[in-house]
């Protein structure tokens, strides 16, 4: 698996399935992993389960591991990257063997985390260090934590915006429509890329939510018969502006020819003007114009069109796969160490110029233009996702899917009858009627 899913974890929050038939049952999930407090005295081989296949191939894991063991010398540490890491990992969970350490798939309902991970502390001790911790709370406990977050906005060539007269980040839909429309006319450049084919992509726009309202429990409140998608709802406010982009003409022609890998170096070299990512996908856009013969510095990040109250811009920050302990691991205390000292130690968030899960740590380089212009970081409190799950899941809509914003496209360019009126009602009946059979 390459680097396009690396923020995996973050896409498929709210497409949970359930895991069934765990080999070991939960016996061994009350024991928890405790970080061993003599670092000498660790020791065994753990098995650590990623979906970083790139970096396992280019002797990056193991080049971790060298530093690791420094402090760990007695805990050998072994890497299987895992091309198809939710399919492969759905799988094995139904046995034992499942590593010692391992990014949690989005199949394990949030719920059901007891039942394969071993805690690794109280929550409300683990929330004042960590960031996105109580997005794998169950009862009091954390049992996850994440690899680093990221940030939500559009990703963009500075240089093409500033030839189409637009210098400031756009306010409001509207703006950001009028900035496309001056990059189309302007540059001849795509202004805007939804990677359609491809798919993933399009569930970025899902990690809007709290941008819109700057509301850090905005997720918790789509947990009920809540009409998402009604007039003022942010997710209506999100997909209205994706929908108005495709009917006005500002995305590519065909959609169903569009290539990840091709748009990072048609972004990088000024043909594409924009695409809503994580901020992730910063240093992979530079890395690109890099190769391309371009300057790197003309990519930029802008948070959604949208101001708070007090005229502030607001991006979320939502997490990354989150590392645990498999509760039926040999080596729980070496376990342990390993994502302490990965999560702490490694410089890896750094280094993917991502968000860093210790709340203590400078925001990375990358985000340094959201810093200068006092952009507000929306740390979205995951505390009801088991509950938007279900909801999601019943109603069939799939909020972290690509599905349902591909037929959105289809709708804006006419390749789909109706209208975008009649969807966002289509899709609100069923996602209340999902959440009244549930109860939420």
């Amino acid at each position: 698996m390459g680097k396009k899913t690396t923020l995996a974890g973050t896409f498929l929050t709210v497409a949970a399935l359930t895991v069934t038939g765990c080999g070991g049952g939960g016996a061994a999930s009350g024991e928890t992993a405790e970080a061993p407090g003599d670092p000498a005295a660790a020791s065994g081989t753990i098995t650590v389960l990623t979906q970083r296949t790139d970096l396992v191939q280019s002797g990056a894991m193991d080049a971790y591991a060298a530093e690791f063991n420094k402090i760990y010398p007695k805990v050998k540490v072994e890497f299987e990257g895992l091309t198809d890491y939710e399919g492969e990992v759905k799988i094995r969970m139904n046995t034992e063997d499942y590593g010692d350490v391992l990014m949690i798939p989005a199949s394990v309902s949030k719920n059901d985390y007891p039942k394969f991970f071993s805690p690794l502390g109280a929550a409300d001790a683990m929330a004042k260090k960590y960031r996105f911790s109580d997005k794998t709370a169950v009862d009091g406990k954390v049992y996850g934590l994440a690899q680093f977050g990221t940030a939500n906005g559009f990703v963009y060539n500075k240089a093409l915006w500033k030839k189409a007269g637009v210098t400031e980040w756009p306010a409001t839909p509207q703006e950001f429509l009028a900035g496309l429309e001056k990059v189309k006319a302007k540059t001849g450049a795509v202004p805007y890329y939804t990677n359609f084919k491809d798919g993933w992509p399009l569930v970025q726009w899902t990690a809007n939510i709290g941008s819109v309202t700057c509301d850090n429990y905005a997720t918790n409140k789509l947990a009920g018969a809540v009409s998402p998608w009604k007039e003022g709802g942010e997710l209506r406010t999100v997909d209205t502006l994706l929908h108005d982009i495709v009917k006005g003409g500002l995305s590519e022609k065909d959609p169903s020819t569009t290539n990840w890998e091709a748009s990072k170096a048609k972004i990088a070299k000024g043909e594409i003007g924009s695409m809503m990512l994580g901020s992730w996908s910063i240093t992979q856009m530079r890395d690109a114009a890099e190769k391309a013969g371009a300057d790197p510095a003309d990519i930029g990040f802008m948070p959604f069109p949208a101001k708070d109250g007090s005229g502030k811009y607001c991006a979320t920050l939502v997490s990354d796969y989150q590392q645990a302990v498999n509760a039926h691991s040999g080596n729980k205390e070496a376990a342990r160490a390993w994502i302490d000292w990965f999560t702490e130690k490694s410089g890896y968030s750094a280094k993917e110029g991502a968000v860093p899960t210790i709340k203590s740590a400078p925001m990375p380089d990358t985000l340094q233009d959201f810093v200068d212009n006092d952009v507000t970081f929306v740390e979205r409190s995951e505390r009801d996702t088991g509950a938007v799950n279900d909801i999601d899941n019943a109603a069939e809509i799939g909020l972290n899917k690509q599905d349902y914003r591909q037929k959105l496209i289809d709708i804006a360019r006419g390749a789909e009858k109706g209208s975008v009126e009649e969807y966002f009602a289509q899709l609100d009946k069923r996602w209340n009627e999902a959440a009244e059979a549930s109860g939420s």
